[in-house]
C-alpha cells in the first residue's frame, strides 16, 4: 500500500536551501493511525520535505515544511489516504521577513539601551554572543573564565564560560551545558545566555547553584551554521564544512562517535540529517568531544539544548532499549517538567529520545553519557515559536524563564544523587 507515494520519495533535489522561502508552506499533519504515522516517517526521509517535528504519539501532530512544486503532489497524497492536515503557514517567506525586520529592530534597540552586547528582547549574532562572555568575564574575574575552545570550520572562536562561586577550590563536579548545535535552532542559543545571566549577573539570588558545582556553558556549538541563518538562509540546520562536490554541511548532532551512523541519519550529503563521512568529521563536534573528555570523572550532568518541541529527552537515542540508569535521567527529567508546570503551566513531555520521538544515532547525549561517563544526559527540546523554529523576539524572556525554571529543578535532583 505505501508503494503508492513512492514518486514523493524519488522526488530529485537537495536538501531545502532557500534564500527566501517565498510560496513555502508549513503544515501540521494530524495522524490517527499507525499506518498514517509510518506513511509520515517514509515521507521524512525524502529530502524535500523538512519535517520540523514527528513525534512517536499518535495525538502529537507532526510539522512539516514543503516548497511549492512539491506542495500539490503533497496534499493529494494526504487526501489520498485520508490524513488530516491544516496550513499553519500559507507563506514562510512573508513569516521569516517579519521576523528579520523585528529582530534588527530589537537589537538596534538593545544597542542603545544596555551596556552588555546583548539583550533577551532580541536574538544576537555569534560575535555579540562571544563580546557579552568576554564582557563577564571582565566584570567578574573571580568567578568568571572565557576560553577559545577552538576554531568553527570557517576559523570563528568558539568560546567556552566556566563560571564559579569564586571561592577558588578546583576539582569540583561540573554541569556541562551546550546550545546551538543546529544552527535554526536560535532559542536554544538564547536559553544558554539566559542561562549565564542568570549564574552571573543574578548571583546573589543564585549562588547556592555553584555550591560545589562549576557550570562550562559552550552557548554556539555551529556559529558557521548560526551566522549562515542569519545572512543567508534562516532554516539551514547543518555545519558549513563541505561535505562534497555540491552539497555542504553535516548534522552535528549525528555526527558523534557512538553508534554512529546506524539508524536515523542520512549517507547522502546533501541531506539536513547527514551524518558527516566520518564519525567526527567535523571541527565543531570534535571540539565538543575533547571538553566532554577532558571533564571525563568530574562531569555530573550534560544538558544540550534544542528546539522545538516541549520534550526534556534522555539516552538512548540509538534504540528503543533503555539503559540500566533510565530512572535516575527520567527523576532528573520529571522534576523539571513539574517545576515548569508549576510555574507557566508549560507541559513537556519525558522520556528517551527513541521512544518519544524517533531514533537517531550520533546525537551529543548518548555520547557524553555512555563514553564520558556523564552520569545525566538531557536533551532539553525548547517549545516552538511562530510555526516552528522562529519564536518572537517577545517570547525570548518567557522561554528564558522556562529554560531556567527546569535547569534549577534537575540540577537539584542531581546534587541530590551526585
Amino acid at each position: 500500500m505505501l508503494k503508492s507515494f513512492a514518486f514523493l520519495l524519488l522526488l530529485c533535489g537537495t536538501a531545502l536551501a532557500a534564500d527566501s522561502y517565498d510560496g513555502y508552506k508549513i503544515y501540521d499533519i494530524n495522524t490517527r493511525t499507525v499506518f498514517e504515522k509510518e506513511l509520515l516517517l517514509r515521507l521524512s526521509r525524502n529530502a524535500d520535505l523538512d519535517f520540523f517535528d514527528l513525534p512517536r504519539s499518535l495525538e502529537a501532530a507532526s510539522r512539516v515544511m514543503v516548497q511549492p512544486k512539491d506542495q500539490v503532489g503533497f496534499e493529494q497524497l494526504l487526501q489520498k489516504f485520508g490524513v488530516e492536515y491544516s496550513v499553519v503557514d500559507e507563506d514562510l517567506g512573508v513569516s521569516l521577513r517579519q521576523e528579520q525586520l523585528e529582530n534588527q529592530s530589537q537589537r538596534l534597540m538593545a544597542q542603545r539601551s544596555t551596556a552588555r552586547s546583548i539583550s533577551f528582547s532580541a536574538f544576537h549574532r555569534h560575535s555579540e554572543i562571544n563580546a557579552y562572555l568576554d564582557e563577564l568575564a571582565a566584570a567578574y574575574p573571580s568567578r568568571v573564565s572565557v576560553q577559545v575552545a577552538g576554531k568553527s570550520y570557517e576559523n570563528r572562536d568558539i568560546k567556552t564560560i566556566t563560571i564559579s562561586n569564586g571561592d577558588g577550590k578546583t576539582g569540583k563536579s561540573v554541569i556541562f551545558l551546550d546550545a546551538g548545535i543546529h544552527a535554526r535552532e536560535w532559542i536554544a542559543h538564547a536559553g544558554a545566555l539566559y542561562v549565564i545571566h542568570q549564574l552571573v549577573e543574578n548571583f546573589a539570588a543564585n549562588s547556592a547553584l555553584l555550591k560545589n558545582y562549576d557550570w562550562v556553558i559552550l552557548p554556539v556549538v555551529n556559529p558557521d551554521g548560526y551566522e549562515y541563518t542569519h545572512t543567508s538562509t534562516r532554516m539551514w540546520r547543518k555545519t558549513r564544512k563541505p561535505a562534497s562536490a555540491s552539497c555542504y554541511g553535516t548534522d552535528a548532532n549525528r555526527n558523534f562517535d557512538y553508534h554512529w551512523g546506524e539508524v536515523g541519519a542520512s549517507s547522502y550529503s546533501c541531506d539536513d540529517t547527514f551524518k558527516g563521512q566520518t564519525a567526527f568529521s567535523e571541527p565543531e563536534t570534535q571540539l565538543v568531544r575533547d571538553l566532554l573528555l577532558n571533564l571525563k570523572g568530574r562531569g555530573k550532568f550534560y544538558l544540550t539544548l534544542h528546539s522545538y518541541g516541549n520534550y526534556l529527552l534522555y539516552p538512548y537515542g540509538w534504540t528503543s532499549a533503555l539503559p540500566a540508569s533510565w530512572r535516575d535521567k527520567d527523576n532528573v527529567a520529571q522534576a523539571g517538567a513539574a517545576a515548569i508546570k508549576a510555574s507557566t503551566g508549560t507541559k513537556y513531555t519525558v522520556g528517551s529520545s527513541t521512544n518519544v520521538l524517533y531514533a537517531a544515532a550520533g546525537g551529543s547525549d548518548d555520547y557524553a553519557f555512555a563514553v564520558d561517563e556523564f552520569p545525566i544526559s538531557i536533551n532539553m527540546e525548547l517549545p516552538a515559536g511562530g510555526t516552528g523554529f522562529y519564536p518572537t523576539t517577545a517570547q525570548i524572556l518567557l522561554y528564558g524563564y522556562e529554560t531556567w525554571t527546569d535547569i534549577k529543578a534537575m540540577r537539584q535532583k542531581v546534587v541530590e544523587n551526585y
